[in-house]
């Protein structure tokens, strides 16, 4: 059997050469704003090396797969970890090997990102990432495709340790009406773990906003919406969303029955108080989900 850090040192050849491809390209290159940057060559370099962080280093397991309708779903996740958000690579990892690559999916990331980390961003649009807007969404859902949204954002990839066990969905109402609309399930996944790949014990952001509003611009022009007090690799304690290399924990992710709406369609997208009766429903069936995670993790 090869040791894990030879396997480590040989799957890492070609994902190294894809993203020196992305980070070398020019800004009108893998945007986010087309389907077509998707790559299913490039999704097939990546996975050998994402493989080995899930067996070796996160050490996941999971369950729950079977429940994926043979259908356009639209899967909602909370987010762990910050930047380096491994929940969210594991879990692609699964959908990968499970459903397969040849099943499209999307992923919804900030648009900031482009701003803040162009090469990443453009490996991540190669790899089926397009920008998070609801005419991105809609167009892979009317192309017969899947699509994968976070809604708690920043603010739920770095909330504060002592929250990691809360589904925080940040009154998102956006995935909510993409749902309804477009007569979408929803297929919720729940993870353990992640967010204790380093441990945030602060958020500056409070401060940092009443400084902006006296007058002081934000760092390359981008609102960062929080910016956290952390404990982590390689800084010892960072501050602000600046990426970090995850602790090897082991992590645990779930995925929910698919949850359906009694009514859908156009005007029923336009009818606020039944679209956070559906938000209510989404949150706690998530919450219950995480909290027994969390019963069969925790000593």
């Amino acid at each position: 059997m090869t040791p894990p850090l030879t396997e480590l040192l040989t799957v890492a050849q070609t994902p190294l050469a894809r993203a020196s491809e992305s980070f070398r390209a020019g800004s009108d290159r893998w945007t986010g704003l087309s389907l077509s940057d998707r790559d299913p060559q490039v999704i097939q370099d990546l996975l050998p090396l994402f493989r080995w962080f899930y067996r070796h280093y996160f050490r996941v397991q999971t369950e729950g797969w079977e429940k994926i309708p043979d259908e356009p779903v639209l899967l909602v996740g909370a987010h762990n970890g910050g930047l380096a958000a491994p929940d969210l690579f594991m879990t692609m990892v699964d959908w990968f090997d499970r459903v397969g690559v040849e099943r499209q999916v999307y992923g919804l990331m900030n648009p900031k990102m482009w701003t803040a980390y162009p090469g990443i961003s453009r490996l991540a649009a190669r790899a089926g990432a397009v920008r998070a807007h609801p005419k991105m969404a809609i167009a892979a859902i009317k192309a017969g495709a899947s699509v994968l949204v976070y809604p708690g954002g920043a603010k739920d990839v770095f909330r504060h340790h002592s929250l990691r066990q809360r589904i925080f969905l940040n009154g998102n109402m956006a995935f909510i009406k993409l749902a309804v609309r477009e007569n979408l399930p929803i297929v919720p996944i729940v993870s353990m773990g992640a967010h204790d790949t380093f441990k945030v014990v602060a958020d500056l952001y409070p401060v940092a906003r009443q400084w902006h509003e006296q007058g002081l611009p934000w760092l390359l022009g981008i609102d960062p919406e929080v910016i956290p007090v952390y404990l982590g690799w390689p800084w010892g304690v960072g501050i602000g969303p600046i990426p970090h290399i995850p602790w090897p924990v082991p992590m645990r992710t779930r995925v929910g029955a698919p949850i359906r709406f009694a009514r859908t369609g156009v005007q029923a997208a336009k009818e606020k108080d039944y679209l956070w009766d559906c938000y209510d429903k989404v949150f706690k069936q998530m919450q219950l989900s995480l909290d027994d995670l969390a019963r069969k993790m925790l000593p």
